[in-house]
Parts: C-alpha cells; sequence; structure tokens
C-alpha cells in the first residue's frame, strides 16, 4: 500500500495534512497578519537609517507575522463560544471542530516562542517588548472586554496602531516623536475603521453579545464620532511632512486622501445605513496603505 493509498478517517494522508495546514492558515488569520506586516515594514523603512540591512528586515517581517498568528489563535481560543454563535465566524477551525483546542494552543505557543526568539537574538529587546505589550492588550485585555463595554474599540486600537512604532524601533531602536505621529495615524483611523465595521456587522455582533459601537449604536451620535476622527487624519496626515520625515508629496497624497475619506463620513451622517458604512469600511482599508505608500515612495 502506498502512501497516497492510506486512509484516515476516508481521507489520504495528502488530503488530512492539506487540510490541517489550511486549518492553521486560518487560525493565523493570515491575510490579516500580512497586513500587520506590511505595516510594520512600513515603519521599519520609514525609520532605517544608512545602508539597507535585508537579512535584519526579512526575520524581523517573519517575527512580526509569527507573533501576530500567535495573537490571532490566541484571540480564537478565548471565543470559540462566541464564534459559533456568529455567521461570520462560525466556519473558523475551533468551532467547527477542524482544530482541537489542544492543536490551536499548541500552534499558538510555537509561534510566539519562535517570534521571540527571532526579535530577541536580531532585532532588539526594546522591539520585543513591544511586541509583547501588543499581543498582551490584544489578546488578553481587547479581546474579553469586546462583550463588556465599547470602550473595547480604545483598548483595541493601541496594539492595532503599534505596529509601525514597533518598525521604526526596530530599525533605530529608539522612541521619538517620529513614530508617535505613525502611531497615532493608524490609532485614530482605528475608530472609523472599526466603527463602520461594527455598523455593517451589528446584528451578528449582537448574537454574541459583542459591543462595540458607541452609546446607542446605529444612530446620528456614532456618526458623527466616526466624522470626528475621520477629520483628526487630515492635521495628523501632514505632520510627517513638517517634522522632516517625507516630502510634499505624501502630504498632498495624504491631505487629499483624508478629505476622500472624510465625504464618506457625512454620508454615513446623512443616511444612517448600512450601505454607507460599508463604504466607509472600503475606504478604510483603502486610505491607510495609500498613505503610508505615499510616504515611503517620498522617503525612497
Amino acid at each position: 500500500m502506498n502512501g497516497s493509498e492510506f486512509k484516515v478517517e476516508n481521507i489520504t494522508i495528502k488530503e488530512y495534512v492539506f487540510a490541517k495546514a489550511a486549518s492553521f492558515i486560518a487560525l493565523a488569520k493570515l491575510r490579516l497578519s500580512f497586513l500587520v506586516v506590511f505595516s510594520g515594514a512600513f515603519g521599519y523603512i520609514l525609520g532605517n537609517q544608512g545602508q539597507f540591512d535585508w537579512i535584519k528586515f526579512s526575520l524581523f517581517s517573519l517575527a512580526g507575522l509569527l507573533i501576530t498568528a500567535s495573537s490571532n489563535s490566541i484571540n480564537q481560543l478565548k471565543e470559540i463560544h462566541l464564534d459559533k454563535l456568529m455567521t461570520r465566524t462560525q466556519n473558523r477551525p475551533l468551532p467547527t471542530g477542524a482544530l482541537t483546542y489542544r492543536e490551536g494552543l499548541i500552534f499558538a505557543i510555537i509561534t510566539l516562542a519562535l517570534s521571540l526568539i527571532l526579535f530577541l537574538g536580531y532585532v532588539n529587546l526594546n522591539t520585543t517588548i513591544l511586541a509583547l505589550i501588543s499581543l498582551v492588550l490584544y489578546a488578553f485585555v481587547y479581546t474579553p472586554l469586546k462583550t463588556k463595554h465599547s470602550v473595547a474599540v480604545f483598548v483595541g486600537a493601541i496594539p492595532g496602531a503599534l505596529p509601525p512604532m514597533i518598525g521604526w524601533l526596530a530599525a533605530r531602536n529608539d522612541f521619538g516623536w517620529e513614530p508617535g505621529i505613525l502611531f497615532a495615524i493608524q490609532f485614530i483611523w482605528q475608530f472609523p475603521h472599526f466603527w463602520a465595521i461594527a455598523w455593517v456587522l451589528d446584528e451578528d455582533y449582537k448574537k454574541a453579545g459583542i459591543r462595540l459601537l458607541p452609546g446607542t449604536g446605529q444612530d446620528i451620535n456614532t456618526a458623527f464620532q466616526i466624522m470626528v476622527y475621520t477629520l483628526m487624519l487630515l492635521p495628523l496626515g501632514l505632520m510627517p511632512y513638517l517634522l522632516g520625515m517625507t516630502g510634499i508629496t505624501s502630504a498632498v497624497v495624504a491631505v487629499i486622501s483624508g478629505a476622500s475619506f472624510l465625504i464618506l463620513t457625512f454620508m454615513l451622517m446623512r443616511q444612517q445605513s448600512k450601505k454607507a458604512a460599508l463604504k466607509i469600511m472600503f475606504g478604510s482599508f483603502i486610505y491607510l496603505p495609500i498613505v503610508q505608500i505615499s510616504f515611503l515612495i517620498d522617503k525612497l
């Protein structure tokens, strides 16, 4: 009997391995993890001085991918009971049983351990500490807080905004106004981003008792707050230029992108509809990478 004929619960070993691999990839939320790594790489490249160290950059990116995968895994391990209740999450590997709790826990521990080894061995201690703080805030503070109070969005925005600062710290190993501004832009961006998602998925979130919308929920007050935070992105987008981090071109791109993003919030204030919130959600997905890429192009 050859390997392709060997069966495990009516599937071949090859099919079993591929299915498990796909489940672990889903547990890691690989697409989201790559977006986080991109933000970290953005901060690293922007903060880099002198000759670019490709080996250090690659190992930093790998460490970032691993610790993000661990953070996402811990999040799902703590929310199996909630994920079973929501349409958007009920097909994840843990609720469906594609992975056991033990397998998910082992994966989370291994990816965390490997990431810390890479951070400590090839980057620096400060970056390691900040990356670990990000994981703790996301997995152990934000995650349980989601079902208790909408302040969870504020808490979750902190680890969500840390990757550019972590990247800068990995490149320079020092703090300052520059990484603070990179953090501030991504921090403020997350309020319209998460509130728009929460507006669109409000019915699904309510099934699990998740509370992310401020105040009374889908109303003019929430729409107004989304507008205010989006408005704050306009002056923040100019700060890298004013601090000499980037040139005038990216400042113009940031202002135009911010103004376009802001227009979408006025539509939500007028319509207060899921369709308008969906446009803000997609707008947030477009705004951040465009602004960050323009900063990089201006520097390079």
